[in-house]
């Protein structure tokens, strides 16, 4: 197993440990889940980036790296939502995009046609790792201050930031999903007549 490919698996580690962090309580464990999370992130990054320079791609990554990506994101916002920290639909709505393009990709795969990430697909996937460290930046303040009620401007914008990041990558999951299915229509209706 190659370096690269050995991050990707450390991805899917560091995903299950941000996921129990994320169930104890106190702002220490918060602030290791949001490191985890952070240092997850660069492995997305990395694993990538040494596979081209040292010439490493195999398709073992190539089918991994995709599939702990999925695993991080929607692992960390199903804790979010079992913490009844963010609205259970938004995150429904992401998981279902996720699942439905992956099956449409295995499918057209299937067929010998691979198709290929976009620009939205890109800016979906930045605006949910912010979201969720911004909501993981939010738990460590509420939790480092405890019991004590954080100014009331301060706890708001805090609300408004959360709920704004997630408008945001609902957004963003709606419109890479819908222009998905559009670019690729000719191709994904000439696949399921093969």
């Amino acid at each position: 197993m190659t370096l690269p490919t050995k991050l990707t698996v450390l991805r899917f580690l560091l995903t299950f440990l941000i996921m129990g962090l994320l169930m104890v309580p106190g702002w220490p464990a918060k602030a290791a889940a949001l490191a985890c999370f952070l240092g997850a992130g660069l492995t997305d990054w990395l694993d990538g980036w040494l596979a081209r320079r040292w010439h490493q791609v195999s398709p073992l990554g190539a089918l991994l790296d995709p599939i702990a990506d999925k695993v991080l994101v929607l692992g960390v916002f199903l804790t979010f939502v079992q913490l009844r920290l963010i609205p259970a639909w938004m995150v429904l709505i992401i998981v279902l995009r996720e699942l439905v393009i992956t099956g449409v990709r295995l499918f057209a795969a299937s067929r010998g046609v691979v198709l290929a990430a976009a620009r939205e697909g890109k800016h979906k996937a930045v605006s949910q790792m912010v979201t969720i460290i911004v909501i993981l930046a939010v738990l460590v303040v509420r939790e480092f201050f405890g019991p004590a009620p954080l100014p009331e401007g301060v706890s708001r914008a805090m609300e408004w930031a959360v709920l704004g990041c997630l408008w945001v990558t609902v957004l963003f999951t709606l419109i890479s999903g819908a222009s998905f299915f559009w670019r690729h229509r000719a191709v994904l209706i000439d696949a399921a007549h093969r």
